[in-house]
């Protein structure tokens, strides 16, 4: 049977065939040669998943290969695509707690886009508004038939994914620090968590040898990208294990005071009747019979899919980095086998419109 999971409001748009389940012990547990199979049967070059449980990273693995007989090592490193957001969240949500921003002042203090000269709604843009998707801006402002950013609707009112909020945001960040999103984030988050191999953009930092290079649906590589610049939404360069470890710290609270972890996953915004949006993540709500909710947030580029969960009353979660337009066909059956049940509630919620 044929299913769609769709989840445009939130993520991306999840379309997977029926899974079988993957042979395991216990949650958490795999049969490696099974799962090679599995994601060369979907034409998935490579796949690299973390395992979080109890607020400790349990289980990091990559399967695939790089190359045609070069086998993806642990320490591979993915364009993540949206799943940058939430990194540059928290940058913001840590220098709001350190007093040196201000979650409802408006950016335009330091920062208007010049497509936005002299409208009234520009003086309206918040963080708040930005990190929860209520900036009334499309996603990019290509896809507007003049090719200029403008709103859909006055800031604050509603709610519209937008990758060029968290490019405003960037540029609002850049002007008041007189330092780039990379340089704020390496000092507030790379830094204190070792993450040696995260990069917004590519340079000689960069080890290509281990990059996991981008395919389409029927296994053709996609030339790669070499971004030069920081983007506040997107291209974010990592490994597994790295992210996995600022998903630890975004369970543990992340230095954040107890009013900045509230707003984190605060009803900001009405995504839908089951979710909201929160501060840098969605969050499905009513996962399970006692009520629980997820932190959830994708990517999805040309060549990329990427997905992250994270369950703050488990302190459990599960990390998926792809590099293929198939990416997707993976998801379903590893957030069940890696979350069960919360897994399942998951994929309810997301298959609620």
């Amino acid at each position: 049977m044929k299913h769609v999971l769709v989840v445009f409001s939130c993520t991306i748009s999840l379309l997977s065939n029926a899974q079988p389940q993957l042979t395991h012990k216990n949650t958490g547990e795999m049969n490696r040669d099974e799962m090679t199979r599995w994601i060369q049967q979907e034409q998935v070059p490579a796949v690299g998943i973390a395992f979080i449980e109890n607020g400790v990273i349990k289980q990091t693995e990559v399967f695939g290969e790089l190359e045609n007989g070069v086998p993806a090592p642990l320490n591979t490193i993915w364009n993540v695509a949206s799943l940058t957001k939430p990194v540059t969240a928290l940058v913001a949500l840590l220098l709001i707690d350190k007093g040196e921003w201000n979650l409802d002042e408006p950016v335009a203090r330091y920062y208007t886009d010049p497509d936005l000269a002299g409208h009234p709604y520009a003086q309206k843009l918040t963080t708040r508004m930005i990190l929860s998707h209520q900036t009334g801006f499309p996603n990019w402002r290509y896809l507007n038939p003049d090719g200029k950013l403008g709103f859909d609707f006055e800031p604050g009112t509603g709610y519209q994914y937008s990758g060029e909020g968290y490019e405003y945001l960037r540029n609002a960040l850049e002007q008041k620090f007189g330092k780039t999103l990379d340089q704020l984030a390496d000092a507030l988050i790379f830094q204190p968590l070792n993450m040696t191999d995260t990069h917004f953009f590519w340079g000689p930092q960069v080890d290509e040898k281990r990059f996991a290079k981008w395919h389409n649906s029927t296994g053709e590589r996609y030339p790669t990208n070499k971004t030069t610049s920081a983007n506040g939404a997107d291209d974010l360069l990592t490994t597994v294990e790295e992210y996995a470890a600022f998903m630890v710290w975004v369970l543990s609270g992340a230095g954040l005071s107890e009013r900045l972890q509230q707003e984190l996953t605060a009803d900001q915004v009405r995504v839908n009747a089951s979710k909201h949006f929160g501060l840098g993540w969605c969050i499905d709500e009513k996962i399970n019979e006692n009520n629980d909710f997820a932190l959830v947030h994708g990517g999805n580029d040309i060549g990329v899919n990427t997905i992250a969960f994270l369950i703050p009353k488990t302190k459990n979660g599960l990390l998926i980095f792809t590099n293929s337009d198939n990416g997707t066909a993976v998801f379903e059956t590893l957030l069940v086998q890696f979350l069960g049940q919360d897994g399942a509630g998951i994929l309810r919620v997301e298959m609620q419109e």
